[in-house]
């Protein structure tokens, strides 16, 4: 298993933006939360936090080929696992034909697009996460023309891959991300 410091290493070799590398550390806490809830192993929390922080390895520097550049040449060349590797092909499955299926990926799918757009929710409000209820998430939710490059779809389809009430999902990832 690739250690986290080689990890973030990796992180800021290929993404030099700012928002992008916190996007990624956000899925990444919100992948680990979720591992250690599910009381997965050690080696698995590893796993999903990994899967989470290099999930978008290579939008910055091939964003056409995200995210096959990664999951075809930069992770098997660095030594990071099946596991890891399939779980970031299948959370853009539009681009890489691989839907989520196992557990992992389908965390990682339901994890990705709600942690940016509670990212962004939180941007508008004077105590960002701290003091942020479901009800300001779904209410921008609704709201088409905030972080309207987001889709709605994939926030819906994340929970019910994950079998969580919506609500219940923003819930859990406001007390995840309430100390950033």
């Amino acid at each position: 298993m690739v250690e986290r410091t080689e990890s973030e290493k990796l992180l800021r070799e290929y993404i030099d933006n700012e928002n992008l590398r916190h996007h990624c550390h956000m899925v990444a806490m919100a992948t680990e939360a979720y591992a250690r809830d599910l009381n997965k192993s050690e080696e698995e929390i590893e796993q999903w936090w990994t899967a989470g922080l290099l999930h978008d390895l290579d939008w910055e520097k091939f964003p056409e080929e995200h995210p096959n550049k990664a999951v075809n040449d930069i992770l098997p060349e660095k030594g990071y696992n099946e596991v890891i590797i399939k779980a970031i092909e299948a959370h853009a499955p539009e681009r890489t034909g691989r839907e989520p299926e196992t557990q992992i990926e389908r965390y990682l799918f339901a994890c990705d697009e709600l942690s940016g757009f509670m990212n962004a929710v939180s941007l508008m409000r004077p105590n960002g996460f701290q003091d942020m209820k479901v009800k300001s998430v779904t209410k921008k939710l609704k709201d088409k023309r905030f972080a309207e490059s987001v889709p709605r779809e994939d926030i819906r389809r994340g929970a019910e891959l994950i079998d969580i009430p919506l609500n219940e999902h923003i819930r859990f990832l406001i007390e995840v991300f309430k100390d950033i």
